[in-house]
Parts: structure tokens; sequence; C-alpha cells
């Protein structure tokens, strides 16, 4: 059966203005009760696999955010914070503590486009995925689960030995390799990390909060002694 022109051509335009609000990034700052910003707070909005991470500034920025939605704060292993979005598309959050906070609209965040999407958001450029998600897809080590997990992510065998990439190669004298990072702590390599002891995994193409370290990105690795001390 085929559609009228007219109702066809409002079909595709209903279609374009649901993935154009898809598309549209969700910017927000969280401060502790001192107005300092906060580092390292979890950010995701229904999936826990799919989220955000504070960076150094307390900034996070995520996309597909709808204005009924509701943010999930991990602030802590034993402290989640809930904050409906309530419309806006740029959020300040202060941890007032005591499991409350403080959310208001900020014009200026939502300004400011993309910029905290690129650095943190943890899908399409840069992935989280949970220790039981790599164990799930049967490999033996690390790299191995990432390479089926990650798009972009490369794994090539040379007569250097085994060489990753997750933004492809860009330069023909130096290394391409993305900095890894266990526990905090950089490391040469990750072949040491037993895949049965991860926790979780954000790999990040753009991985600037590093400095020139994190030019081919990044994967930091947290294990699960260092996620149960946290």
């Amino acid at each position: 059966m085929k559609l009228p022109k007219r109702i066809f051509s409002f079909l595709v335009l209903v279609g374009l203005v649901v993935s154009a609000l898809a598309e549209v990034p969700f910017n927000g700052l969280v401060l502790d009760r001192e107005m300092k910003p906060k580092k390292g707070v979890k950010v995701y909005v229904k999936d826990p696999k799919r989220y955000a991470s504070t960076d150094k500034k307390g900034r996070f920025g995520l996309t597909d955010v709808q204005p009924d939605d509701t943010l999930h704060l991990v602030v802590s292993k034993k402290e989640t914070l809930l904050i409906p979005v309530d419309g806006r598309r740029g959020i300040r959050i202060v941890l007032a503590g005591s499991g409350s906070a403080q959310a208001e609209n900020d014009e200026e965040i939502a300004n400011t486009g993309y910029g905290y999407v690129k650095r943190r958001e943890f899908t399409g450029v840069s992935s989280g995925i949970s220790g039981d998600r790599l164990r799930a897809t049967g490999a033996r080590d690390v790299i191995g689960a990432l390479k089926g997990l990650v798009p972009g992510l490369a794994v090539t065998n040379g007569s250097g030995g085994q060489e990753v990439t997750i933004r492809g190669k860009h330069s023909l004298m130096l290394s391409n390799e993305p900095l890894y990072v266990v526990d905090g702590v950089t490391v040469p390599s990750l072949n040491f990390v037993s895949i049965y002891d991860v926790d979780h995994v954000e790999v990040i193409k753009d991985a600037s909060i590093y400095g020139s370290r994190g030019a081919n990105g990044a994967i930091v690795v947290t294990t699960k002694t260092a996620a149960a001390k946290k």
C-alpha cells in the first residue's frame, strides 16, 4: 500500500524532529557543599552501563536525555541521588549532604553545546563497560573482550607485537597506542590484568583530560579491589 505524498512527507518530518531531539546535548555541573567541583560522580538516566562521569571540574555531558527523565547520580557506593530533569537542557547540581542535593537550570552550561559530551560521555565516542559484560564475551583478556564491544577499537599484530588503537593510525613515526590506566596508575599494557578482576572499563577516545599522554585516547580499568575501596 502506497502512502499519499503529504502523509509520507509528514512522517519523514516527524522522524527527523525526533532524531534531532535525541542528539541534543545535555550538559551538567556537579559541586559539593563548599561549591567546589565534585570529580568522579557517575551520571546516567536509565541504563547504568551507559553513563557519564564528572571530570576534575565537575562537568559531565549526555545525549538522548528527555525533558521528563530522571538523572541518577552515583556519588558513592552507598549513595545514589535522583534528580528530575524537569525540561532543563543544562543543570547545576550542588550536593548538600545527607543524601540531598539542589538543582537549578543553567543557561550558560546549556549553551556549551557538545563540549561536555565530547569530554565525558561514555556512549558513542567513548564506552563505559562493566566487568560482567566483558566476561560475557567469552574472551580471556581485557583487550580481546573490548575489541568486540567498542566501535573503532582495532588490534593488529606486527613485528613489534600487538598494537591497539582506538582513534586510528594518525602517526607513522610515533606510537598510536592509547594510554592505559589501572586503578589510577599509568601502566605500559593491560597484559597483567585478569579479566576476572575487572569491575569496569572506560574507553575514552577524547582523553584530553590526561594532557598530551591522552592524545591517542585512553583505556581506564578499575579493578574490583579498587571499586570496593571506593
